[in-house]
């Protein structure tokens, strides 16, 4: 249960940082204009810190529930197969809706497809090696 804990609050952290260098890196904030007419004009940190600590809880033990399941012969290999699972339910579906819904352009949809599955792997990395193993 420690490592559960531990790992979790790590993933938690790890989906804070990730999002801030994703959505707050001067690429993105160009490619994410289209966004700025309904966008807020500040963010709630607390809220942010506190939804991407439960991700990091809900993810880690979606991650031992699945564990068994998943295709890979190794921690590691599981993780990444996770990865792609939970990328294609949590970012590909969110983005193939926004294509279909908004005027938005192409690369601003390639970039948080490609910056999605790029912390998806970075999860399910952490998730691999940490918990792929675990009793």
């Amino acid at each position: 249960m420690g490592t559960y804990v531990i790992v979790a609050l790590a993933s938690g952290v790890l989906f804070g940082v990730l999002d801030a260098l994703i959505n707050a890196n001067p690429l993105a904030r160009r490619l994410f204009e289209p966004y700025k007419p309904i966008a807020r004009a500040s963010l709630n940190r607390v809220a942010g810190i506190a939804i991407d600590l439960a991700y990091g809880f809900v993810m880690a033990g979606v991650f031992l529930l699945f564990r068994g399941s998943l295709p890979g012969s190794t921690g590691l290999l599981r993780g990444m197969s996770f990865a792609l699972v939970v990328w294609f339910f949590r970012v590909v579906m969110s983005i193939a809706s926004q294509w279909m819904m908004f005027r938005l352009p192409a690369r601003t949809l390639l970039y948080s497809l490609a910056s999605g599955l790029a912390e998806m792997l970075a999860i399910g990395l952490l998730y691999g090696l940490t918990l792929g193993s675990f009793a």
